[in-house]
């Protein structure tokens, strides 16, 4: 009986040992492109600056292509609304590859982008998202939420884009 079982085990192992051999690896998803660490930095620390200057308190956030959160700074005195703003304005802007000022415009005539917009509450559609591009295709974006008016938010935004946008790849 024993030797049974282990016949029996074996052909298991086999049939097993087959299935996996068939099933190809997943492959892993291509990195995200994006500004690297140093870049990412750079934009948020311009932008801080940029804001700091107009006596304005507020955050940056720098995504990659994927939405990954790159860097956040924050004035002191920033508030957490507008840290989270930061961040849903970046990935806003990511997400439909338009500055969240042109998005702010375009909600107001068309229903389903409204909606979309509406649906999820990680997204923003005020002035303060801006792409980072590189050749055309869109590699990330910057947010900046909390300043007085969404109008500084985006200028302080730009900011930081153009100090980095000459480097990216």
């Amino acid at each position: 009986m024993k030797k049974n079982q282990l016949l029996a085990c074996a052909a298991l192992l086999c049939a097993a040992s087959s299935v996996f051999a068939q099933t190809a690896p997943a492959t892993p998803a291509p990195p995200a492109r994006g500004p690297s660490f140093e870049l990412a930095l750079e934009a948020a620390q311009a932008a801080i600056d940029s804001c700091k200057a107009r006596d304005q308190k507020a955050a940056v956030s720098v995504v990659d292509s994927a939405g990954v959160l790159r860097v956040l700074l924050a004035t002191d005195g920033a508030s957490s609304r507008g840290v989270s703003s930061s961040t849903n304005k970046a990935v806003t802007a990511l997400t439909f590859k338009a500055p969240t000022s042109q998005l702010a415009e375009r909600v107001k005539t068309d229903k389903e982008l409204a909606d979309k917009i509406a649906a999820n509450t990680n997204f923003n559609a005020r002035a303060g998202g801006v792409l980072l591009s590189v050749g055309g295709e869109v590699v990330g974006a910057v947010g900046v939420g909390g300043a007085r008016g969404s109008n500084v938010d985006e200028e302080c935004g730009l900011v930081g884009v153009q100090k980095i946008q000459g480097r990216l790849r």
